[in-house]
């Protein structure tokens, strides 16, 4: 969750393509009249001499005839049959050649009040959109004479109309800044000070929206500073006004520069402080609402000016998370995620550090954590909303349930148990907005991760009560919070699991569905304690057995909680799960024949997982014979423009890896659609950019996607897929999707080029003139992703070409020390640039050893920490090869070479000798006292291991 806010302004989408089946014969004919009189006016207003601009209200006098026609459009404008609106659009779009149009629709939207507040507010819309699309190509009067009457109507009684010119208002603010509207501010602050309410409250609402879409412009142009200080001094006056909606307008306002830190509100920041402070009593739930969300911001960026008075802001953010509003308790319990995350920071500022805000907050934790489990609960209109009750597996999947779907590209190198792989985000509560439940479950999360197995004191007992309770949406609160200290109290929780674990596994045949749904994540929160429990305890068949259950639910929000903790229980047990595979896959194959539309993307990536981990375990026939049809018959389903293949392919991907050479019935199909997916996308790409107009770009992740599930392919089928490959043309394919220009789409090429190289070189080899150019120009780390699969793809090219990789060193070289060398470069990145300069070395010693001085210090940091493997020792042995070809470059750095070869458990024999040589050869260069004085400064550890090991 960001503190980023929603856009609540109103939008128009196209008023006027409303889906509807009504049509009106004589509408042609009424649309075209009100075209001609509009044109016969525009023509005989231009010709006219252009009169002057100080009095708006006389400079436009509309030809009644042409505004009857406008009003009937607008009229019209307002049937939601699809033929009306087709017409009505069609008219628009005529008219808006015609720039004199705006003039008739800003007319209509502030001096009409005869007409209805749907057709006025229809041309305002109407009229912001064309400001959106055409302002600049509007003429001086047309601009000149929208903004006047934008500012003479801002205090319109009709409050959407009000609404509506301050949407107008930002939206030609837009263009050229605040600065191209230089009396607007000033205008509108003038209007504070008026009688009128409305025009009071129409000018709040204008200058808010103002300040939400340019404050940036505001607080970074100098010249604007005075203004923005009158501005921000201004509302924080109006912070006292009797009207509750101004005064909430008033601190919206502010709102919008605590985060930029704004030099103006920096200014003011005492008064504006010692302001909410005040309005923390104020009665108004808005108000109250954007009190708590200017507290939480400013403890996100100024912590310090509120720890003075830390105490008494948690006792009014404790009101305000009990608070009966739901939108007050909602900012609210921001505070305490903001809060813990201050808790978690080793300095706040040089007088408060995270420690002295948690000994701050500590005594109110028996307070707060009852607030945060009542939050917890369901609402009646959550229940309603969430259809949690309901057998609905047998209900088709509403298009607006189902969230589009993005591939993720590949990315390649070190196989390792490193942290730097993408999390899924995926929210396991899709059906809902972010609301007061999760927020409370976000915030004792976040908590428990801070206080630990301390909070256990005060929760458990709390917890016994809720989970105790006969209302199934207390239970339900009670599970959801057992799952959401699962990290941070862990230790805590062990002792009470044996107790706990037979109670979530019987939650999930309770008669409630949503009950059932929040045990599934709650059990799969404790996974990696289930697989630790000994084998007697029988924790893991017997979860497995529920999940498994629980996965052919009858409610597709449980089916989709059980694959999602089946899918994240897989990722722990791993090898573990392999004698139950022939009960699981039956399982998963029994899903495809009940899930509905959604959640069979979700059994996609539960099957995927499984494939990684349980890996060739999957290979045997029997397996194979079991999952691949289903598999298969969804492929051969699905058209090649539907997005459903992204999962599908992603699946795939893993299972070909997984399954090996019992892919091979299966790989030349899938191999040919993945060609033909990739050329069709290259087609349409070249076709996109020689008619822009005309031709819409091509949804890139076909490419992508189809790329992956090559790699999977080539990574199974090893050397067997050299057939598909010499009879395609994919590597002619590969050249051009190497130089796309989306990153995604080189980054999943780049992949490739690293498996054909290693499984099909003789395929790849005759296209390296032009690949090696692509792969070195892509070693820039500021698209992370693509460099790091640039860098391994050299790496598996250098093992197959040999020496013949000298020319290209030179090309290569200094970017892969520049990369190595440079501060805050991510691990990953970091290990596949040092495997891969290792690799060169090996093949090309003469050619790098000469700069091995400017990189064997990262080099060796880099993979002192990676298990043993092939593509680590073949970087050694580069390693070794430089050294013995420039010992000079390793002097200085030595102990790091040494702490490197000491990370090795198990080096191969011969790798094991070069080490021994290297070694003793420097200790023998530098002399028994020179050595024994260097030796005796290793680490105790280090060097303890080197005399066991290598004899030193």
């Amino acid at each position: 969750h960001t503190h980023t806010r929603t856009q609540t302004r109103p939008l128009l989408h196209a008023c006027w393509t409303l889906a509807i089946d009504t049509p009106l014969r004589h509408l042609h004919d009424k649309v075209q009249s009100a075209h001609s009189n509009l044109h016969s006016h525009v023509r005989h207003h231009r010709a006219r001499k252009a009169e002057p601009l100080d009095d708006v209200t006389m400079e436009f006098q509309p030809d009644q005839a042409a505004l009857q026609q406008v009003l009937q459009v607008l009229h019209l404008s307002q049937d939601p049959s699809y033929q009306t609106q087709q017409q009505v659009h069609q008219s628009l779009v005529q008219l808006n050649q015609f720039p004199d149009f705006n003039k008739y629709l800003a007319f209509v939207m502030t001096q009409l009040k005869q007409e209805s507040d749907a057709v006025r507010t229809m041309a305002g819309l109407i009229l912001k959109n064309n400001v959106r699309e055409y302002w600049e190509r509007f003429p001086p009067e047309v601009q000149h004479y929208v903004k006047q009457w934008c500012l003479l109507g801002i205090g319109d009684p009709v409050p959407l109309i009000r609404a509506t010119i301050g949407n107008l208002c930002t939206t030609i603010v837009t263009f050229g800044g605040v600065r191209a509207w230089p009396d607007l501010i000033t205008t509108l602050l003038k209007f504070l000070e008026e009688a009128d309410t409305n025009i009071v409250e129409g000018s709040f609402g204008a200058l808010a929206r103002i300040c939400e879409d340019s404050q940036q412009e505001m607080a970074e142009i100098p010249e604007m500073h005075p203004l923005l200080e009158l501005l921000l001094s201004t509302f924080i006056r109006f912070f006292a006004h009797p009207i509750p909606k101004i005064r909430s307008m008033a601190l919206r306002c502010c709102n919008q520069f605590i985060i930029s830190q704004s030099t103006a509100l920096m200014n003011h920041l005492p008064d504006f402080i010692q302001a909410l402070y005040q309005l923390a009593q104020d009665d108004n739930p808005a108000v109250r609402k954007h009190v708590c969300q200017a507290l939480v911001m400013l403890l996100e960026v100024r912590p310090d000016q509120l720890m003075p008075q830390m105490n008494p802001i948690i006792e009014f953010m404790l009101i305000c998370t009990a608070d009966g509003d739901e939108d007050v308790a909602l900012e609210a319990c921001e505070f305490w995620l903001a809060l813990a995350d201050l808790l978690l920071l080793p300095q706040v500022t040089e007088a408060h550090s995270g420690a002295a805000v948690c000994k701050v907050l500590e005594p109110f934790i028996p307070r707060l954590l009852p607030i945060l489990l009542r939050g917890m609960r369901y609402s009646d209109i959550d229940v309603i909303l969430l259809k949690g009750n309901e057998d609905d597996a047998h209900e088709a999947d509403k298009i607006s349930d189902i969230r589009p779907r993005i591939h993720r590209s590949k990315q390649v190198g070190i196989d390792d148990d490193g942290d730097d792989t993408d999390g899924d985000d995926d929210d396991d509560e899709a059906a809902t907005d972010w609301n007061i439940r999760k927020c409370s479950a976000a915030a004792l999360d976040v908590l428990a991760t801070v206080y630990q197995d301390a909070m256990l004191a005060v929760l458990l007992p709390e917890l016994q009560a809720v989970l105790s309770s006969q209302e199934w949406e207390v239970k339900e609160s009670g599970i959801l919070a057992l799952g959401a200290i699962a990290e941070g109290c862990m230790a805590g929780m062990q002792p009470h699991l044996p107790h706990l674990f037979p109670f979530l596994l019987q939650s999930l045949q309770d008669p409630k569905a949503l009950v059932r749904s929040i045990a599934c994540w709650t059990l799969s929160r404790y996974s990696r304690w289930v697989v630790t429990q000994p084998r007697d305890s029988m924790c893991l068949p017997s979860l497995l057995e529920q999940l498994l259950r629980s996965i052919l639910d009858n409610n597709k929000r449980v089916q989709e909680a059980a694959c999602s903790a089946f899918a994240t229980l897989e990722e722990e047990a791993l090898q573990e799960l392999v004698p139950y595979l022939p009960h699981i896959l039956q399982t998963l194959v029994a899903a495809f024949q009940k899930y509905q539309h959604k959640n069979l993307l979700i059994l996609y990536d539960a099957i995927g997982t499984l494939a990684e981990s349980v890996g060739s375990a999957l290979s045997h026939q029997e397996h194979a014979q079991v999952l691949m049809p289903p598999l298969m018959e969804r492929w051969q389903m699905l058209k090649d423009e539907d997005r459903d293949l992204f999962p599908l392919l992603e699946c795939l991907s893993s299972v070909a890896s997984s399954l090996g050479h019992g892919f091979l019935p299966y790989a030349k199909p899938v191999f040919d659609r993945c060609v033909v997916l990739i050329h069709k996308t290259i087609m349409e790409t070249q076709m996109a950019m020689q008619n822009p107009q005309q031709v819409d770009m091509p949804d890139k992740d076909f490419m992508v996607a189809s790329l992956d599930l090559l790699s999977g392919l080539a990574e199974g089928l090893e050397g067997t897929i050299e057939g598909l490959v010499g009879g395609s043309n994919i590597v002619q394919l590969l050249v051009l999707c190497m130089q796309e220009q989306t990153p995604e789409v080189r980054q999943s090429a780049f992949a490739l080029v690293g498996d054909f190289a290693k499984t099909c070189f003789l395929h790849v080899k005759p296209m390296l003139d032009h690949m090696l150019p692509i792969l070195a120009q892509s070693l820039d780390p500021m698209y992370t992703p693509v460099c790091n699969n640039a860098a391994w793809a050299i790496g598996e090219v250098a093992m197959k070409i040999g020496p013949e990789m000298a020319p290209s060193v030179p090309h290569i070289l200094p970017q892969l020390i520049m990369i190595i060398n440079r501060q805050h470069t991510p691990k990953t990145l970091l290990e596949n640039t040092a495997i891969t300069l290792g690799r060169l070395g090996l093949v090309c010693p003469a050619e790098v050893s000469p700069y091995l001085g400017n990189f064997v210090h990262p080099w060796c940091v880099s993979l002192r920490n990676i298990r043993d493997n092939n593509e680590k020792e073949s970087a050694f042995r580069g390693m070794c090869s430089m050294i013995k070809a420039n010992p000079v470059g390793v002097f200085k750095h030595f102990i790091f070479f040494c702490d490197a070869v000491n990370s090795w458990l198990q080096p191969s024999a011969e790798l094991r000798q070069m080490f021994f040589e290297i070694l003793h050869g420097f200790k023998n260069s530098v002399g028994e006292a020179r050595w024994s004085q260097y030796f005796n400064a290793f680490p105790p550890q280090l060097k303890t291991a080197l005399q066991q090991n290598y004899g030193l």
